[in-house]
């Protein structure tokens, strides 16, 4: 039986602690920001852009347009300054948002690849489902700070979903906005609570339901045990199936209430899913070095990495899909999306592409790579990276605009879940046996060999 190490342990605690106390410290930065400090920052830019024009002697007559904008902004439009304002209240919460999201993405995909094992009956993976089963122990944790989160911005504590202003949906009003008007029957904030509730209720509960059977299966006789986790297991997908595509609309999508994309529950499904094989590698290959898993052979390793470098070619597809559709249609409503991007963002935006495409590309495409724990982990490390840069390219542009930046606040959180995940994940690993021995295709996972 694997024993929670005291040193893995403090390792955890000690990033959640050092997470929680950047947090803090974000939050209580980010409160004291006022509108001063927005003025002078937009000030700032505005002299940046104009020593840019002199220097350069710029002729495009969008950067003339915009250095113009910055300049009217920054000498009297105090509406402007109260915007900027907010992008900079909005980043502490922001940065943990883009990091929770990231984990609880992760984990549920976690929860849905195992779920899929179940139903197509796989006999490769049952010996990795304890690992997949301890992982998804963290979904417990990050939906109760998801639920929290999503509770503080109903009840108006951030200004990250610009449709939640009040008088958005007032035709007397000046902040009324036509085009979410038209959206009122779906973004209105008690539907989206609602939405979001019965969204982690219905993960949750499936968890528990799996994980509870699949102890029992242990020493249950028959497969009676069994066939309820099959069936539970076809119920939740279609149920995911569903709420994930929802999740991606309210969670995401919502931050950007005048753009839509008909590719965007598959494209965020695509990068939460490398990632979340990318994890159950790792932790299988940590708890292999460690001799808690001898069942699992360099063909499970493998089968882990094919998948990896697979959903990578999968989420390429879809990000150049979507992309390539906007741009050659060239509609404003669509374009805004990838400009804000590719103005602000440039760097990261672009750069996750080669994370997430060319380095997976080169590094695992060889099939004997894939079987190298130590190939796995550095094409893993740089795939999670650009997968949460994905994250961040999502929801930042929309919540902070361009006073962004990678420093305490996104550190602090990625510690913090960092810390709650391993914590989580090697604690439930503990409570059970590291092989699921009821589970009838067993003996062929054991002998698997590709």
């Amino acid at each position: 039986m694997y024993q929670f190490s005291g040193k893995l342990k403090t390792f955890a605690l000690a990033f959640m602690v050092i997470g929680a106390l950047g947090v803090a410290y974000s939050f209580y930065n980010g409160s004291n920001t006022t509108l001063e400090d927005a003025k002078e920052i937009i000030a700032n830019q505005h002299d940046t852009h104009g020593a840019a024009t002199v220097a350069t002697h710029a002729s495009d007559a969008h950067n003339e347009t915009k250095s113009t904008e910055h300049a009217t902004d920054a000498h009297a439009n105090d509406e402007h300054a109260e915007h900027v304002l907010h992008q900079l209240q909005n980043r502490p919460w922001s940065a943990f948002y883009v990091s929770l999201f990231f984990f609880l993405g992760i984990t549920l995909l976690v929860l849905a690849f195992y779920a899929i094992q179940r139903v197509a009956q796989a006999g490769w993976s049952i010996v990795l489902f304890r690992v997949m089963e301890a992982i998804t122990a963290n979904l417990h944790y990050v939906s109760v700070i998801m639920l929290f989160f999503l509770i503080a911005t109903f009840m108006h504590m951030n200004h990250l979903f610009p449709w939640m202003v009040e008088g958005t949906f007032d035709p007397a009003s000046a902040n009324f906005d036509p085009i979410v008007d038209v959206k009122k029957m779906w973004l209105n904030t008690p539907g989206w609570l609602m939405r979001s509730i019965v969204y982690l209720a219905g993960w949750n509960l499936y968890r528990y339901f799996v994980r509870k059977n699949s102890i029992a299966e242990d020493t249950a006789e028959g497969i009676k045990t069994y066939k309820k986790s099959y069936h539970a297991s076809v119920i939740f997908l279609v149920f995911f199936m569903i709420t994930e595509s929802m999740m991606s609309w309210d969670w995401i999508m919502g931050l950007d209430p005048h753009w839509f994309s008909s590719l965007f529950g598959w494209y965020v499904l695509a990068s939460l899913l490398v990632s979340a094989i990318t994890v159950i590698a790792f932790v299988t290959i940590y708890l292999r070095a460690k001799g808690h898993l001898p069942f699992v052979n360099d063909s499970h390793l493998h089968d882990l990495a094919k998948y990896m470098f697979g959903f990578s070619v999968f989420w390429t597809y879809l990000w150049y899909s979507q992309f390539m559709l906007i741009w050659y249609a060239d509609m404003s409503e669509e374009t805004v999306y990838f400009i804000t991007r590719f103005e602000d963002y440039n760097l990261p935006f672009l750069g996750m592409v080669v994370m997430n495409f060319v380095f997976p590309i080169l590094l695992l495409m060889n099939s004997d790579f894939k079987r190298v724990p130590w190939f796995i982990v550095i094409g893993g490390l740089v795939i999670l990276a650009g997968h949460y840069i994905d994250i961040f390219v999502m929801i930042m542009p929309s919540t902070v605009g361009d006073q962004w930046f990678f420093g305490i606040p996104e550190i602090s959180a990625l510690l913090f879940f960092l810390g709650l995940f391993i914590y989580a994940t090697f604690s439930s690993f503990a409570k059970a046996a590291p092989l699921a021995k009821g589970n009838p295709f067993l003996h062929e996972s054991e002998g698997f060999h590709y």
